[in-house]
Parts: structure tokens; sequence; C-alpha cells
């Protein structure tokens, strides 16, 4: 007779990040997940970015994801984990050498055909005791226990290393709709609540853009982030902002917070991106002009705020764009509240022009704010939005348009008798879902949240995003 012995990782963190009681646990993550329920058919995501701190602070924000997949549940199979290390230092990628991973939930078995079939690369390496202590991976099993089931893992821990080192693994576990990929990773750690938001967003910005230059002041997991990002990219997927916030939003103080998002990365055509996707940061054009394109527009339009005050003009280098119509907004910020947003929907003049007027406006002009003082400069951030053309989104009634529209990528133009408004693509941060995003713009323009009427018209539009500080 032969004895099979079962090798597996015991709980590291119950009874600290979430219940270590069953029931409680149980309990616990049901109402995480009912809160944030997802209204209408939702489609299927490949990749999820989660948070990863105790219950009380992130699961709020993780559960916006989780609860996406339960239509997913049957169909998914394995879920391959990746966060980075905490406790213990290494070079490389760590799997386990263990059997299972155990909750008080239950246990969930190990993909060991899957983490052997990383043999030979050089940067995968068994390495129990970066998982032994590890919160990051623990954390995230209550959810997959509950939404989705019986599903084997592959639990990555991701030290130093090449996040393109981390996409080559991703490609081999890569599969099918039986394989799901969660991304365990918070944002900004420990500055004070305005400016977390701020940063926060810009990270969110640069994920949504597929964007992989993230470092881990942006994102403590961020090498796995970067190396989900290089994968979305290469496989065609497109991202869908679910929720950010941060841990002075959910149970903590906001003196001192930590940021969270969750982030779905859906199916797209399945053709790569280009590198600029949907308008979003691009990181360089065939000529190398989204650098010089950003100084271009960013320059003039600190110039004209600049001198409103009787400043010097700095230096403005040329740009072949400037010659040519183009619309922008300009919008400037102060520790991550908004001061002054003016813009242009289509263009009507030359960019060179665009530009200027609209930062002349935001900082003098908008009428929601006071004009500009000289003492605010100091603390000024301007991003000029280049506008891309706009495109109709037609739809049978409010639902097909929420279907419809891709968060975090779309801005949205809404027109009906007269009445028009617009959110930029940016407004996404405060208002993730589209519902919301959808109720504000109508009210933006007059109308009641629950207004929808046949001659109701959408279009939306991507756009290219440039920032500075004034100083």
């Amino acid at each position: 007779m032969t004895i099979t012995t079962t090798t597996t990782r015991r709980p590291a963190v119950a009874g600290r990040f979430y219940p270590a009681g069953q029931a409680e646990l149980r309990a616990e993550v049901e109402a995480y997940l009912a809160e944030a329920r997802p209204a209408g058919p939702q489609a299927a995501a490949k990749i999820v970015v989660v948070p990863h701190a105790g219950y009380v602070y992130s699961a709020p924000v993780a559960a916006q994801a989780y609860a996406r997949l339960a239509a997913q549940r049957g169909r998914v199979r394995r879920v391959v984990l990746a966060g980075p290390t905490h406790r213990v230092g290494i070079r490389g990628i760590a799997v386990p050498s263990v059997d299972a991973f155990d909750t008080p939930l239950g246990r969930l078995r190990l993909d060991r055909a899957a983490i052997g079939s990383l043999a030979g690369l050089p940067q995968v390496l068994t390495h129990d005791a970066a998982h032994a202590a590890e919160h990051a991976l623990e954390v995230q099993l209550p959810f997959l226990q509950t939404v989705l089931g019986d599903v084997a893992i592959v639990p990555l821990a991701v030290g130093q290393v090449a996040p393109q080192q981390v996409a080559e693994v991703f490609e081999r576990l890569w599969g099918g709709d039986e394989t799901l990929f969660v991304i365990s990773s918070d944002l900004s750690h420990y500055l004070p609540y305005a400016q977390a938001r701020a940063a926060d967003a810009r990270t969110v910005q640069a994920i949504l853009a597929l964007d992989p230059a993230l470092d881990h002041e942006q994102a403590c997991g961020a090498t796995p982030l970067a190396g989900a990002l290089i994968a979305a990219r290469a496989h065609g997927l497109r991202p869908r902002l679910l929720d950010l916030r941060n841990s002075g939003d959910t149970a903590g103080d906001r003196a001192r917070v930590v940021g969270y998002c969750a982030i779905a990365f859906e199916a797209g055509d399945g053709q790569p991106l280009p590198e600029d996707a949907a308008g979003h940061r691009a990181r360089g054009d065939a000529d190398g002009d989204a650098h010089s394109l950003g100084a271009a527009l960013t320059s003039r339009a600190r110039n004209a705020i600049g001198t409103g005050f009787g400043l010097a003009p700095l230096d403005e280098p040329p740009h072949a764009s400037l010659g040519e119509p183009g619309a922008t907004f300009v919008t400037l910020s102060q520790g991550g509240a908004l001061r002054g947003c003016i813009g242009s929907l289509e263009p009507h003049r030359l960019l060179e022009h665009d530009v200027r007027h609209n930062a002349h406006a935001a900082a003098f002009g908008d009428p929601r704010f006071a004009p500009l003082a000289r003492h605010e400069l100091q603390a000024l951030r301007i991003e000029v939005s280049l506008i891309g053309k706009a495109s109709p989104l037609p739809a049978a009634d409010e639902a097909d348009a929420l279907r419809q529209l891709r968060p975090g990528v779309d801005g949205l133009v809404l027109q009906w008798r007269g009445r028009r408004a617009t959110f930029l693509p940016q407004v996404w941060q405060q208002l993730p879902r589209a519902a919301d995003f959808v109720a504000a713009l109508k009210r933006k323009a007059g109308l009641s949240e629950a207004f929808w009427h046949a001659e109701l018209q959408l279009a939306r539009y991507a756009v290219r995003k440039f920032s500075r500080d004034f100083a």
C-alpha cells in the first residue's frame, strides 16, 4: 500500500490581516462581495490587480475586482498569483515546494504541473521561506475560494527580477479561459491623504496606459505588475479601472495613508496594442516626439499663466503640431485638488493658440474658482490633455451605453437639446464605476441622474496627457 503525504503551507496572517475563524471569515468576505456586487453583465477578466493590506483597509477595494469574477466560476480552473516579497529578499521569482496552501476556509491545491512547466527558466527558483510569512498572496486566497471555488493555484513571490522576465513566466502559464492572473499590489505608502490621491492617480494612469515603467514608490508590487502590463499589451488586453481609494477612505486616518486600486484587464481584439495604448501617456511615436510634444505644450501653458504675473517666459521648444489645428484641455491642480480646468473639444484654432488660451482661462477665467494668485504658483501642477477625435457611441439604452464604456480610457461627451457636458478620462479616477461616471456627467449637463431619452447623444474620445509643475 502506498501512502501519499501532502505538504502544505499553513496560514501566516490569519487572525491579523483577516479573521482566523472559518464562519467569521466567510461572513466577512461575503459581506465585502455583496457590497461590491457589480450591476449588469461583466466582461471576463484575464488579469486583475488587487491590494493586499488587512481586510479592514483594503478588502472593500479588492472586492470590486473579485465580485466581477463570480461569472467566471466553473470556467477558471487555475489562478496564477503574483506579488512582491515583504519579508524575505530574493533574486528571481520564488515558487514553493509544497502541494497546497491552507486557509481557514479550506485547502487550495497547487498546480504542480504548471509549476513544472517553468523548469529551465533561470529566474524561477524554489524558495519556501519567501512564501512562509508572506501576506501579499495569502490574503487573496479566501476571496478566490469564495468566488471561484475549487481552483488550483500557482503562487509566485516576485523579488529582484526584470519585468520582462516576469512576463516570460506569465507567457508560459498564459493558457486560455481556464487561467486567471491575480496581481497583488498596494500603491503609495504613508503619504498625506491629498498627496497620496494625486500620486496614486498618476500611477493608475500609467497602469491604464499599459506603461511598465513603474517603481516601488508608486506600487510595492511594481515588478509583477510591470510584467503583467507587458503581457497585457502583447495579448491586446484592455484595462478597466474598478476602484481607486486609500486607507483614509476605508478605515484609517488621513495623516499617513496607503493607496489601493482594483483593475481588470479584459480581452480586446487579440492584437498587440501599439506603444501609445488608447491615447494614454504615449511612450514615444515613430520619431520619438511624445516627449517633445509634451514639453512644447506644457511650456506654453506655463508661460501663458506666468505672463499674467509678469514673469519671464521659459524656453518653448518647437513642434510641428503647434502649427496645425488642435484641441486641448488645461487642468490646474494643487496637492491633487482641482484649481481650474478649461478646454476645447474640437479643433477650431491652431494648437499653439489653443493651449495658451485654455491655460490662461483655466488660471484666471474658470467661473468655479477665484483667479489664481501669485502665491499659489509654487504648488501648481499643470496638465495638458490633447483631445482626440470624438466618435459616436450609439446605444439602445443606458445599460447598453454603460456596457460599451471603457473606464479609465474613454472621455465622454453628452448632448441633449442644447445641453452639453464632457468628462475627461481622468475623471474615472474619482468615479471608477461607469454608472456613477454617467450619472455625474448628466448632473453636469443639468439633467437628473435617472434621465434617458432616445435623442440623447453620446460620443467618446481619447486623450494624450502631459504634465509639469509650474516652478
